[in-house]
């Protein structure tokens, strides 16, 4: 498993995955910018790769530049499909190669999400491939899914309750990328494990009842990206928040995932991103002092 972090990494996972694809490429496409990344699955295409894009059928920015992506596609060889409109949103990031290869993405395929935090989470595990194959599947033919594994975390079949259990299991630690958690439910299990003893910070916005939670301020230009490591062995990546109409209204996807290689990353580029931010600045310093102290208290006894 590998763990694609921007804006460090940019577009050449992205690239690399469409270039190395034999067989066929399935994508679930929200917002679409890259030229790059254009070019390449029109490359794709020529080579005799079979490449589907399902698109959502609105976003914010409206949906002429959907139906114009749309026609771009469908000249260069792609299958093109539009998703229902059942849910307000269809906002996943998926990519599938070959079949036997899920990425799973907190960004879109767009410039500014590139330049932004956020990360994807790449993996062969075959129950995860098929699950969401599974998914694209039914959301390409219109047709209700049921999961069947809870590695994949789907809006809104799953994942308020999956997300729920990620939060209840937490013991020591849970640090959260979120750029505005709002759900009630959530947000109270959050305060029970603070309450439980739990370390937990976020980094992005929580709603009015944010009470004794330490939330920060993204450090950076801007975060674009759901994610949560709890107690140093399990992680989620995805595309929805903590919020009620991600959880329950909108398709939204993610990966649950407790691969060494890629907790560690997300760790560490966890604890790097809270030492810029204001109470980050503080503990540091705060952890400094002490450290300085008992040092100094080293030095005497030694000295004696």
């Amino acid at each position: 498993m590998d763990l694609i972090v921007q804006p460090e990494d940019g577009a050449t996972p992205l690239l690399q995955a469409i270039e190395g694809a034999k067989k066929s490429l399935d994508l679930m496409i929200f917002r679409f910018d890259l030229k790059d990344v254009e070019k390449a699955l029109a490359a794709a295409v020529s080579r005799g790769v079979a490449v589907r894009a399902l698109i959502a059928h609105t976003n914010s920015g409206g949906e002429k530049r959907l139906r114009q992506l749309e026609l771009r596609m469908l000249d260069k060889g792609v299958t093109v499909s539009r998703s229902g409109d059942d849910w307000a949103r269809y906002h996943g990031k998926v990519m599938i190669v070959d079949r036997d290869e899920l990425h799973v993405y907190g960004f879109n395929y767009t410039e500014i999400d590139l330049t932004s935090r956020s990360f994807g989470v790449v993996t062969k595990d075959g129950k995860a491939v098929s699950e969401a194959l599974r998914l694209f599947e039914a959301d390409d033919l219109r047709q209700d899914f049921e999961p069947a594994a809870d590695c994949l975390v789907v809006s809104p079949e799953n994942a308020r309750e999956e997300l729920a259990t990620f939060i209840k299991r937490a013991k020591k630690t849970l640090s959260i990328y979120d750029p505005k958690v709002t759900d009630a439910q959530m947000i109270r299990l959050l305060h029970q494990r603070v309450k439980a003893g739990v370390d937990v910070r976020i980094i992005g916005k929580v709603g009015k009842r944010a009470g004794d939670l330490r939330v920060q301020k993204f450090p950076g230009k801007r975060l674009h990206v759901r994610a949560m490591i709890r107690d140093g062995d399990t992680a989620f990546v995805g595309s929805q928040s903590l919020r009620s109409l991600e959880l329950d209204g909108r398709r939204e996807v993610g990966l649950i995932t407790k691969d060494p290689k890629v907790l560690k990353r997300m760790g560490e580029v966890f604890d790097d991103d809270w030492t810029k931010t204001e109470l980050g600045k503080k503990e540091t310093k705060h952890f400094e002092k002490e450290q300085k102290q008992a040092d100094e208290v080293v030095a005497d006894v030694t000295q004696s």
